[in-house]
């Protein structure tokens, strides 16, 4: 079955469990009014201190509402300086940060305008170093009704994922564990820069198959 998702910024497992389960194609939603405080525009890491946020600045819009496709990246605080250096921080100590650095490095370098188009090369770029091969679509307009399955609400910052009876997060190694105990749910690079390879593993017995 096809899936329609939410645009998101390294989106937490549970959003790459679902495109890992999809058997069809997953459709990410562009035409979407924007709304802040969503995966949208922030990711959760974990760093020395626990749980942290990563947030792109955006343009503010003159109109009430805007578009998902429409939203432009602000520069606003050097924010790519200041998000690869909590990456780097948070995992340069991890089995697999300096295997993969190279490859999400530029994306920290090229300036992106909007940020729907942003997320979706690094939803890409995921997929393709975990191993998922379940195609990416843009959609063509706002979907409201359709056969797809809809998730866009069910992955949210203020969702629990608890509440979500198909996603277990599946206990894997994280180098801050004995400090912080076991981190679930957290951006999909957490994942990638500890379990590497193993990272389509731990999202395969994340799904729990109704």
């Amino acid at each position: 079955m096809d899936i329609l998702l939410s645009s998101a910024y390294l989106a937490p497992i549970q959003y790459y469990a679902k495109l890992q389960q999809c058997d069809g194609t997953a459709y990410i939603e562009a035409y979407d009014n924007y709304a802040k405080q969503t995966y949208r525009n922030r990711c959760m890491i974990v760093d020395a201190n626990g749980a942290l946020a990563l947030t792109i600045p955006t343009e503010k819009t003159t109109e009430g509402k805007c578009l998902m496709r429409d939203i432009r990246i602000s520069d606003h605080g050097n924010w790519r300086h200041r998000h690869w250096n909590a990456l780097e921080a948070a995992y340069r100590h991890t089995p697999f940060f300096l295997y993969y650095e190279d490859d999400l490095r530029p994306f920290y370098e090229k300036k992106h305008e909007f940020l729907y188009d942003f997320n979706l090369e690094l939803t890409q770029l995921m997929c393709q170093l975990i191993g998922i091969d379940t195609p990416l679509q843009r959609t063509t307009e706002y979907a409201s009704s359709s056969p797809t399955l809809d998730l866009r609400q069910c992955i949210h910052p203020k969702q629990e994922w608890h509440t979500d009876e198909t996603f277990v997060p599946k206990e894997y190694y994280q180098v801050f564990k004995e400090k912080h105990g076991f981190m679930p749910n957290m951006s999909i690079v957490d994942l990638l820069f500890n379990m590497g390879p193993e990272s389509i593993l731990i999202l395969n017995e994340s799904n729990c198959r109704r």
